[in-house]
């Protein structure tokens, strides 16, 4: 009975360890946002982490180099997987999607970006399932003169819904999402 109690309090102090771990020492590095939008109903939320620069190379052709290598999938933040959520149905670079909750997902390139819209939900950043997609669209990505140390979601309105802006470093990736 002596050894099942000290094995209770061995494994009750290890899942201690890894939350902290997971949601609290992982975060001080890049903590979590959120990027909202709500107009004529239509309301978006995505919830997401944000990485910082730190002197290092974000995208780029050699994944050795980069961060976020081109034409990898990438988590589109740190941490959890990205989650993003719509109150209507809407369209995304001209394709429809259901109202619902889903995870995003990007494959960067250099001059145009894929948007994944993935039905999996809840999963750490490192876990994608392709089979689980439910959308990908393009979307075009600029290059701007300005670097911006940490990764940022937002949105600026549009006559029929949003763009999401996806920006980091030297990139800006915006998002056509419609009613």
């Amino acid at each position: 009975m002596k050894i099942l109690r000290i094995i209770l309090i061995i494994l009750a102090v290890l899942a201690s360890v890894f939350v902290f771990i997971r949601f609290y020492y992982t975060k001080s590095f890049s903590p979590s946002a959120t990027a909202e939008f709500d107009n004529n109903g239509l309301r978006i939320t995505v919830d997401y982490c944000q990485p910082s620069k730190k002197g290092r190379t974000i995208f780029g052709e050699e994944a050795d180099k980069a961060l976020v290598p081109y034409g990898k999938w990438w988590r589109t933040g740190a941490n959890e997987a990205t989650v993003i959520k719509f109150s209507k149905d809407v369209q995304i670079g001209g394709k429809p999607l259901k109202a619902g909750t889903y995870t995003l997902f990007t494959i960067p390139q250099k001059d145009n970006w894929t948007i994944i819209i993935n039905q999996e939900v809840g999963q750490w950043g490192l876990s994608y399932d392709e089979k689980k997609n439910v959308l990908t669209a393009p979307a075009p990505a600029i290059q701007t003169e300005n670097a911006l140390e940490q990764f940022k979601i937002d949105f600026t309105e549009q006559t029929d819904g949003a763009d999401m802006i996806l920006a980091w470093d030297n990139t800006q990736v915006t998002v056509p999402i419609r009613k």
